[in-house]
């Protein structure tokens, strides 16, 4: 139960009266005795009520309850008034005011109506904390691509860890996606709206690394013209994401294991700490602690990287998410192009099922974009990889499920009478390839 109160009234007496009341109820009080400064200090999202005077100084009660309502229309809001307010008072909850109590007023009615006011703030903090989950699951479901139970895992374990402030490790092979990955972490995130930066470990020239993550002051070493923000520093209070990181230099590494622990860098040829706050998100295709015990990687960085880890599959093993993805690369690329997107053959579809794909979506995005510009021959799209009839079978039987219970937003009856099955084959089916129909429903 929420128990937050500000009171704002210019009288002392009122004041004090008040948050002995409220405190020995067991409610956190705010107290203040401008409005002006109620509204610099109200944090957003408020789990509370604002309890104000009508008559102050500067902006008064009624003021207050505008601008309040501007910031957040279901914020309660309750008036104390004098007798001759009354009128006023009346007026002002058809403006959206919760409640007003006359002055004199009784702990127990201000008691009351507070309990009423948090009870009603309660049920619209959950409210749009549900829509807001609701909103941010569509969202990541418009960016990471893909139905299988693998991808729907991976879209939780990115919304939990979204607002977590830890540190993650994501695995996973060229191409699958881990840049992705990484910026939605960022972006569903209380760190969205600070800087995201990309560094590739294995791009940089071991010589330039250390300036290009820390920085320099000028004259630092040759060549080294004016002073330059490193990209640790550029990203204070947002993300880095550093890609390959097993290609680290051992002497980076240690610097980097430096900032983590203090949040603290150095511009080369600086004396001065500078405090960052940083998160690191790190992706490898090795496993880092065989990286350490190899003598590649120190294990103390490795441990600090891999708080939390992801592991991303590679396309092979979710199959079941290939004509999605590659329908979307096509209508993406086309669209680029100004070009009506193609249609897809069951001879090429097939193909797709049975490509390896050794790289991944990036491989796919790209034979969708060839596709897209009519490069593509009308037979078998790409090269087979000889995988097994029956798992191919498998796979595009799942695609059919997952495409009608799509179609009909998961009514069942709508699917039988479309694949023409009995109830209890779509069920055995349907749990077979792990579909759930509540994934399907069409939510507001």
């Amino acid at each position: 139960m929420l128990n937050s109160v500000i009171v704002v009234d210019d009288e002392a007496s009122i004041l004090t009266a008040v948050e002995q009341w409220l405190t020995l109820s067991g409610f956190s009080v705010q107290l203040h005795s401008r409005a002006d400064a109620c509204l610099a200090q109200l944090p957003e999202h408020f789990p509370g009520v604002v309890v104000s005077d009508v008559r102050m100084p500067g902006m008064d009660g009624l003021q207050l309850l505008e601008q309040l309502q501007a910031r957040d229309a279901d914020l309660p809001v309750i008036l104390l008034t004098g007798h001759g307010d009354v009128p006023m008072a009346v007026q002002a909850m058809r403006k959206g005011a919760y409640d007003f109590l006359e002055k004199p007023f009784s702990p127990e009615d201000l008691l009351s109506s507070l309990r009423r006011a948090l009870e009603k703030r309660q049920l619209v903090l959950e409210n749009r904390s549900l829509h807001e989950q609701a909103d941010l699951k569509a969202r990541l479901e418009s960016t990471l691509l893909g139905m299988s139970q693998g991808m729907q895992q991976l879209r939780r374990q990115v919304l939990e860890l979204a607002a977590l402030p830890v540190n993650v490790l994501i695995r996973g092979e060229t191409g699958s996606g881990k840049e992705q990955v990484a910026r939605c972490l960022h972006d569903f995130g209380p760190r969205a709206n600070k800087p995201f930066v990309a560094l590739n470990c294995a791009a940089i020239p071991e010589q330039l690394f250390e300036a290009e993550l820390f920085g320099h002051e000028s004259g630092a070493f040759t060549g080294a013209q004016g002073k330059r923000i490193g990209k640790l520093e550029y990203a204070n209070g947002g993300t880095v994401f550093l890609d390959e990181i097993e290609s680290m230099p051992l002497a980076q590494q240690a610097k980097l294991l430096r900032v983590l622990q203090e949040q603290k860098l150095e511009r080369l040829g600086a004396n001065q700490s500078i405090t960052v706050d940083l998160r690191i998100i790190a992706a490898t295709k090795p496993d880092l602690l065989e990286e350490a015990r190899a003598g590649r990687f120190r294990e103390d960085l490795a441990y600090r990287l891999n708080v939390a880890e992801l592991h991303l599959a590679p396309l092979r093993e979710r199959r079941e998410d290939i004509p999605l993805l590659f329908q979307h690369f096509t209508r993406t690329a086309a669209e680029r192009l100004a070009r009506t997107p193609p249609l897809l053959s069951g001879a090429q579809l097939g193909s797709l099922f049975s490509h390896d794909w050794p790289g991944n979506v990036r491989e796919l995005a790209n034979a969708a974009e060839r596709h897209a510009l009519g490069l593509t021959a009308p037979q078998p799209l790409l090269v087979e990889s000889g995988q097994a009839l029956a798992a191919q079978t498998e796979a595009f039987e799942a695609q059919c499920l997952r495409a009608a219970l799509t179609r009909h937003k998961g009514d069942i009856k709508a699917v039988l009478e479309e694949l023409q099955l009995p109830r209890r084959t779509l069920n055995e089916k349907m749990q077979r390839h792990a579909l759930q129909r509540e994934d399907f429903l069409d939510r507001p």
